[in-house]
């Protein structure tokens, strides 16, 4: 039986891209190496031996650290309350998620991956995969053709013009249907340019519907 790093778990609401306002169980896994210098999960991206927890301690954590537990995927399916459960990290896509979402897709849960795109994409063929592509990182990670090619949304956090550039020549020309633009800090300078891009190119623009709602 397999088993994942779990930082945490804990239910809350969806707020971007296509399944925005979702209730949802998310399972933060630990463990990154993609190294994106916004990021608002510093906390997992190590996996040090001395910050493994129980079970039972991670469940009931409170605030963010690098604590976690080892759990098998029957252990995270039984802590999953919502009907849409969303992986997330860290990189979720570092570790196999065959077993899990197999799991969660037979309990009749609709299942979302969160990943950079830079670590091949084992899951269930049923699985919903958000592809936000983290391009020229510090870890020095490659976005996956196999990953945009998976992908049933491409979602780009958008801080200046450069980042929109980056993206229409990562993608070129393919999968326009599939992005979405997310002005980082939901700066207004950052949404301007989100909404001229898509514009442009038949993107759309999400917006973290979570922080409008004062929620996780």
């Amino acid at each position: 039986m397999s088993s994942l790093p779990v930082n945490e778990i804990f239910d809350t609401v969806q707020g971007e891209a296509h399944w925005t306002g979702t209730p949802s169980t998310f399972v933060r896994l630990q463990g990154c190496a993609v190294g994106c210098p916004w990021c608002d999960t510093k906390h997992t991206w190590p996996l040090r031996a001395e910050m493994l927890k129980t079970q039972q301690e991670i469940l009931q954590k409170q605030g963010d650290s690098e604590t976690y537990a080892v759990m098998n995927h029957f252990q995270i399916a039984r802590q999953c309350s919502q009907r849409h459960v969303v992986i997330t990290g860290g990189e979720p896509c570092d570790h196999d998620l065959t077993d899990l979402t197999d799991w969660l897709i037979e309990a009749s849960h609709s299942v979302q991956i969160e990943t950079s795109g830079t670590a091949k994409i084992r899951a269930n063929p049923k699985t919903w995969v958000t592809v936000s592509p983290k391009i020229n990182m510090p870890g020095g990670k490659l976005v996956l053709s196999s990953a945009l090619e998976r992908a049933d949304e491409i979602k780009m956090p958008v801080g200046k013009l450069a980042d929109i550039m980056l993206l229409t020549s990562l993608l070129d020309g393919k999968y326009q249907e599939r992005v979405w633009l997310q002005p980082l800090s939901m700066s207004p300078k950052a949404t301007a340019l989100c909404v001229k891009a898509a514009s442009e190119h038949g993107f759309r623009v999400s917006i973290q519907t979570h922080k409008l709602l004062g929620v996780r």
